[in-house]
């Protein structure tokens, strides 16, 4: 196969690519909602937002429908009514630590808000970036239950808080919820949060000062509306929905599609939920050690995906916890790996992940040398081209002994004409006792490409690159070169590459594809992110300078290289 076809074939296995995954993220049909154009919207309304969320929740309470919610119990049928919930901001309380801005809802315990301040929305900007958010038409929440074995209301307890605002100054920072009834039960909500971590330690604890013995369990659940949000594009084909693990399946997706569909209840040891988005997760981590039942659900424009741990006894007189983890921040895959198995894969790599792992720990690597992920690109790409220099040195070696032997295929076919049997025997033969093999110069591009599209991966979905600077005008690897520099230099090197091969295409269209395939190609390169554009360029400079270097070679055996 000659390379002028090798470049053709890797920019439209690239395009198919892209497409198809494209369409795995969209084959599943969405409910039409109005959208926004931005995820990371101004949150300076915050006074109207909360206003609007807890409006939103107290209907949502009422409509339920059988959804299993927190109930609380009373000294008569051995279940309490919660007290009064008024829909107003004093059931807000903030919480200020390192890394997290986050906003707890006291009707329930839940984490209505949380934004990353190691993050900004924009390189330079001080807005911190909102994973969680109570706004209706890009919904994310957080919640946590007090279950138990029966049910007969759905309204949520009331905690009380000593104060409306804390703020970590030391290495942690232990902000209880109180909530207490006539009939003798107490419980306890606690959330602890630790200084530079964005994991969230969540425990129940229960004093059951009634005459009756209570089970009770520790239910956790993330709901987010399903709206596009404009995140993803064929060229940034970023995944958006839920995701979870089992003891049989390590890590599972779930589109918002599939949710709506219905996903079947699963019930394992260990696991984990989580809600998944381009650099972030909000995900719920119980006690590994338990059996839990991972269940979802969705509704006109929410999907909602929970975990119920197993039941715990309280006798009369006694006292239980129940304990979870809450983790909302970035995929740092180190960091994701020692919370739970598994949660590291929501690095979502692809199917190509166990390949994109271990280029990521070798691109981590070199950061830590050069302390530049511009620089660590150059240095992986440079790497990986020496590693496969022999495999290209084999495909342009083959590429030459099959344009050595042309005369005598033609003279093949001049020979047995349109009996393409006797031609295809004939032409076997020919390859054996030549040495040929005429996959040759396809083999290396197939092994190639696997890599290729493992960097792609890598430097898409790779936390570590975003808002990461270059040099000069690549001030963030992770969106479009701005002034299409890095593009127009990737077409000129594939156009030098073209050039360097003989133009052995007989075709006109095919000859007239060859020409444009670089012009082509740098227009795609306009809308992918400049780290992978810059690795493109760099592979292309070292596949040039390893060409000379292989043509030299053959000119000495005698091979022909043109």
């Amino acid at each position: 196969m000659e390379s002028q076809k090798s470049i053709l074939i890797i920019g439209l296995l690239l395009v198919s690519f892209l497409l198809w995954t494209n369409y795995q993220r969209d084959n599943s049909p969405q409910t039409v909602t109005p959208t926004v154009s931005d995820q990371s919207q101004d949150l300076s309304a915050q006074g109207s937002d909360l206003d609007s969320y807890l409006n939103d929740q107290s209907l949502a309470d009422e409509n339920s429908n059988g959804e299993i919610e927190e109930f609380t119990l009373d000294a008569t049928n051995g279940l309490v009514t919660s007290l009064a919930t008024p829909a107003n901001s004093n059931r807000i309380i903030t919480v200020t630590t390192d890394t997290l801005d986050i906003k707890i809802d006291l009707n329930g315990g839940d984490v209505i808000e949380a934004n990353l301040i190691k993050f900004p929305v924009t390189r330079g900007s001080n807005d911190s970036y909102p994973l969680l958010k109570p706004q209706t038409n890009v919904k994310h929440i957080a919640q946590s239950f007090l279950i138990g074995a029966e049910r007969n209301t759905n309204d949520r307890a009331l905690y009380t808080s000593e104060f409306n605002d804390y703020e970590l100054t030391g290495n942690s920072l232990s902000i209880p919820l109180s909530w207490r009834n006539d009939a003798g039960l107490i419980v306890t909500k606690t959330f602890v949060f630790t200084r530079d971590s964005h994991l969230i330690d969540v425990s129940y604890d229960v004093t059951n000062n009634t005459n009756a013995a209570i089970n009770f369990a520790f239910l956790a659940r993330l709901e987010q509306t399903t709206n596009d949000v404009g995140d993803s594009s064929m060229f940034m084909p970023v995944f958006r929905g839920a995701a979870y693990s089992t003891a049989d399946d390590i890590y599972e997706k779930l589109s918002f599609g599939k949710i709506a569909d219905g996903v079947p209840q699963r019930t394992t040891t260990a696991g984990w939920i989580a809600m998944i988005e381009h650099y972030f997760v909000a995900a719920w981590i119980p006690p590994q050690e338990d059996t839990n039942t991972i269940s979802s659900r969705a509704t006109a424009n929410t999907a909602i995906i929970s975990i119920t741990g197993k039941p715990q006894a309280i006798a009369p007189n006694g006292q239980g916890t129940l304990t979870g983890k809450l983790y909302v921040g970035p995929k740092d895959q180190e960091t994701l790996a020692g919370i739970a198995k598994g949660l590291d894969l929501t690095v979502d790599y692809g199917p190509l992940w166990w390949l994109s792992q271990q280029l990521f720990l070798l691109l981590q690597f070199l950061h830590g040398f050069v302390m530049n992920w511009g620089v660590a690109i150059i240095l992986i790409t440079l790497i990986v081209k020496g590693a496969m220099f022999w495999l290209t040195k084999k495909q342009y070696e083959s590429m030459a002994k099959m344009r050595a032997l042309q005369p005598k295929l033609t003279q093949l076919k001049d020979r047995f004409g349109d009996d393409r049997q006797k031609m295809s025997q004939a032409m076997m033969e020919l390859y054996k006792k030549e040495k040929v093999n005429p996959m040759g110069g396809c083999f290396p591009l197939l092994l190639q490409m696997p890599i290729f599209l493992a960097l792609y991966w890598v430097l898409l979905e790779s936390v570590e690159l975003r808002h990461a600077p270059f040099t000069l005008w690549i001030t963030d690897l992770s969106v479009p070169d701005p002034f299409f520099v890095l593009p127009i230099l990737t077409g000129a090197s594939m156009f030098l590459l073209q050039k360097l091969q003989p133009m052995t295409i007989q075709d006109p269209l095919q000859q007239k594809l060859m020409t444009y395939m670089p012009v082509a190609m740098s227009i795609f390169f306009f809308f992918f992110p400049a780290g992978l554009v810059l690795y493109w360029l760099v592979s292309n400079l070292v596949t040039l300078i390893q060409a000379k270097i292989i043509y030299a070679s053959m000119e000495k055996r005698g091979l022909q290289t043109k």
